[in-house]
Protein backbone atom coordinates (compact mmCIF):
# COMPACT_ATOMS: atom_id res chain seq x y z
CA UNK A 1 0.00 0.00 0.00
CA UNK A 2 1.13 3.68 -0.61
CA UNK A 3 0.71 6.71 0.88
CA UNK A 4 0.85 9.68 -1.13
CA UNK A 5 2.57 12.79 -0.23
CA UNK A 6 0.79 16.15 -0.82
CA UNK A 7 3.26 17.05 -3.68
CA UNK A 8 2.03 14.65 -5.34
CA UNK A 9 -1.33 15.44 -4.94
CA UNK A 10 -0.76 19.28 -5.49
CA UNK A 11 0.58 17.92 -8.83
CA UNK A 12 -2.68 16.36 -9.57
CA UNK A 13 -5.21 19.06 -8.98
CA UNK A 14 -3.33 21.37 -10.88
CA UNK A 15 -3.77 18.70 -14.00
CA UNK A 16 -0.19 17.62 -14.19
CA UNK A 17 -0.36 14.30 -16.45
CA UNK A 18 2.29 11.82 -14.61
CA UNK A 19 0.69 12.89 -11.30
CA UNK A 20 -2.98 11.71 -12.67
CA UNK A 21 -0.93 8.46 -14.26
CA UNK A 22 0.17 7.87 -10.89
CA UNK A 23 -2.45 8.50 -8.61
CA UNK A 24 -5.32 6.78 -11.11
CA UNK A 25 -2.89 3.83 -10.78
CA UNK A 26 -3.44 3.23 -7.10
CA UNK A 27 -6.78 1.18 -6.22
CA UNK A 28 -6.79 2.86 -3.39
CA UNK A 29 -4.40 4.76 -1.02
CA UNK A 30 -3.85 6.41 2.24
CA UNK A 31 -3.10 10.08 2.78
CA UNK A 32 -1.49 11.60 5.86
CA UNK A 33 -3.94 13.35 7.94
CA UNK A 34 -1.39 16.36 7.87
CA UNK A 35 -1.33 16.37 3.74
CA UNK A 36 -5.51 16.63 4.10
CA UNK A 37 -4.89 19.68 6.33
CA UNK A 38 -2.04 21.52 3.85
CA UNK A 39 -3.97 20.62 1.10
CA UNK A 40 -7.29 22.45 2.58
CA UNK A 41 -5.00 25.74 3.74
CA UNK A 42 -3.79 25.90 0.30
CA UNK A 43 -7.73 26.54 -0.75
CA UNK A 44 -8.94 29.42 -2.02
CA UNK A 45 -12.80 28.79 -1.56
CA UNK A 46 -15.58 26.64 -0.89
CA UNK A 47 -15.38 25.74 -4.22
CA UNK A 48 -12.31 24.02 -3.92
CA UNK A 49 -12.70 22.45 -0.94
CA UNK A 50 -15.59 20.57 -2.59
CA UNK A 51 -13.57 19.40 -5.54
CA UNK A 52 -10.39 18.34 -3.06
CA UNK A 53 -13.26 15.91 -0.90
CA UNK A 54 -14.90 14.89 -4.22
CA UNK A 55 -11.39 13.61 -5.71
CA UNK A 56 -11.04 11.79 -2.50
CA UNK A 57 -13.64 9.62 -2.69
CA UNK A 58 -13.26 8.78 -6.35
CA UNK A 59 -9.43 7.79 -5.68
CA UNK A 60 -10.58 5.81 -2.68
CA UNK A 61 -8.08 7.46 -0.64
CA UNK A 62 -8.35 6.85 2.78
CA UNK A 63 -6.81 9.86 5.65
CA UNK A 64 -4.26 8.13 8.16
CA UNK A 65 -4.65 9.89 11.82
CA UNK A 66 -1.80 10.61 13.71
CA UNK A 67 -1.62 8.06 16.94
CA UNK A 68 0.17 8.01 20.29
CA UNK A 69 2.54 5.95 17.98
CA UNK A 70 2.90 8.14 14.96
CA UNK A 71 3.66 11.22 17.40
CA UNK A 72 6.62 9.63 19.43
CA UNK A 73 7.86 8.14 16.25
CA UNK A 74 7.97 11.88 14.37
CA UNK A 75 9.41 13.10 17.50
CA UNK A 76 12.30 11.05 17.34
CA UNK A 77 12.55 11.39 13.55
CA UNK A 78 12.74 15.35 15.05
CA UNK A 79 15.30 15.40 17.47
CA UNK A 80 17.59 12.92 15.15
CA UNK A 81 17.27 14.86 11.78
CA UNK A 82 16.25 18.14 12.40
CA UNK A 83 20.46 19.65 12.82
CA UNK A 84 21.14 17.30 10.10
CA UNK A 85 18.59 17.82 7.60
CA UNK A 86 16.06 20.20 8.53
CA UNK A 87 13.53 17.63 9.07
CA UNK A 88 10.25 19.77 8.85
CA UNK A 89 7.28 19.07 11.54
CA UNK A 90 4.89 17.98 8.48
CA UNK A 91 7.59 15.62 6.96
CA UNK A 92 8.39 13.99 10.23
CA UNK A 93 4.53 13.36 10.91
CA UNK A 94 3.93 11.68 7.14
CA UNK A 95 7.07 10.12 7.28
CA UNK A 96 6.01 8.33 10.80
CA UNK A 97 2.76 7.76 9.69
CA UNK A 98 3.61 5.60 6.55
CA UNK A 99 6.13 3.78 8.90
CA UNK A 100 3.31 3.09 11.72
CA UNK A 101 1.44 1.76 8.99
CA UNK A 102 3.81 -0.13 6.83
CA UNK A 103 3.02 2.11 4.16
CA UNK A 104 5.15 3.28 1.06
CA UNK A 105 5.69 7.16 0.31
CA UNK A 106 5.07 8.15 -3.15
CA UNK A 107 6.63 11.86 -3.31
CA UNK A 108 8.46 14.05 -5.55
CA UNK A 109 10.35 15.35 -2.79
CA UNK A 110 12.77 12.27 -2.05
CA UNK A 111 15.25 14.80 -0.10
CA UNK A 112 12.82 15.79 2.33
CA UNK A 113 13.20 11.83 3.32
CA UNK A 114 15.51 9.63 1.83
CA UNK A 115 17.90 10.14 5.10
CA UNK A 116 14.84 7.81 7.42
CA UNK A 117 16.66 4.25 7.25
CA UNK A 118 12.72 2.44 7.37
CA UNK A 119 10.98 4.38 4.89
CA UNK A 120 10.78 2.83 1.55
CA UNK A 121 10.39 6.00 -0.63
CA UNK A 122 9.02 5.64 -4.49
CA UNK A 123 10.17 8.61 -6.54
CA UNK A 124 7.07 10.97 -8.41
CA UNK A 125 8.91 13.07 -11.36
CA UNK A 126 6.02 15.41 -12.28
CA UNK A 127 7.70 16.05 -15.98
Amino acid sequence: MMLVDTDVLIWYLKGNLNARTEIEALSEFYISVVSYIELVQGMRNKQELTCLRRALRAWNAKIAYITEDISAKAMFYVEQYYLSHSLQLADALISATAVANGLDVLTANTKHYHFLKDITLKGFKPE
